[in-house]
């Protein structure tokens, strides 16, 4: 629909790089709650284990899925300060289908919680973090950037742990914006690899909150548009 009228629907966008359909993504209303969206690439991709990923010229599907969240602000008639927001790809376990797609929305309040108050402990490099997240364990790292125009979290990834990259299909990968010291604008990255006997699911979407609760936290604050 995109390319014979110019009119993304049923998405809410369509951007084809380069008007090749094979170099873009679409951005869809999921249908589950009010706040959540997917980014879908255009292309075939299986999920967070498929090797086109980690090509250097790979398209950093991440910062476009960050970007898009201003589709969960217009959901909601308002904007959310950067920690609020988070993006999660779940594993090959506990994805519903075999094409990779982003979820974006709204980070529960108890893991906004738990990541503002520990966020002064993280480095950048994977470690477990300091508590259980909503019960589980997650590796984490932090990352200085505003947008992640230069940084791709799967790379990050498949680089700084060596299990992860030997078997990536297993691997939930989690984003959610963050504010450090200075102030200065980053993201925490957290990953879990799923592991069913220890109760570690691979289901890094169940951080966010697809009825958005914690925008009755921030209702009224400063938003944070960066």
């Amino acid at each position: 629909n995109q390319r014979t009228s110019g009119n993304p629907a049923p998405c809410e966008e369509v951007h084809l790089a380069r008007g090749e359909p094979d170099d873009g993504y679409a951005v869809l209303k999921d249908l589950l709650g009010r706040t959540q969206y997917l980014l879908i690439p255009t292309r075939r991709l299986d999920g967070i284990e498929s090797p086109e990923l980690l090509a250097a010229d790979a398209p950093n599907y991440w910062r476009d899925a960050w970007v898009a969240r201003t589709y969960v602000f217009r959901a909601l008639g308002t904007t959310l300060p950067r920690d609020a927001v988070g993006l999660a790809i779940n594993s090959v376990s506990r994805r519903s289908q075999n094409q990779l797609h982003i979820h974006i929305d709204c980070v529960r309040r108890s893991v906004r919680d738990t990541l503002i108050r520990f966020r002064g402990e993280l480095g950048e490099t994977w470690k477990p973090f300091p508590v259980p997240i909503d019960g589980q364990a997650f590796l984490a790292r932090r990352v200085d950037s505003p947008d992640l125009d230069s940084v791709d979290p799967f790379r990050l990834l498949a680089a700084g742990d060596a299990a992860a990259r030997r078997d990536m299909a297993a691997e939930t990968l989690v984003v959610v914006g963050a504010t450090f010291e200075g102030p200065r604008p980053g993201f925490i990255l957290l990953a879990q690899s799923a592991e069913p006997d220890r109760d570690d699911l691979g289901h890094g979407e169940d951080l966010l909150d697809h009825d958005c609760a914690v925008a009755k936290d921030v209702a009224g604050g400063a938003a944070d548009k960066r």
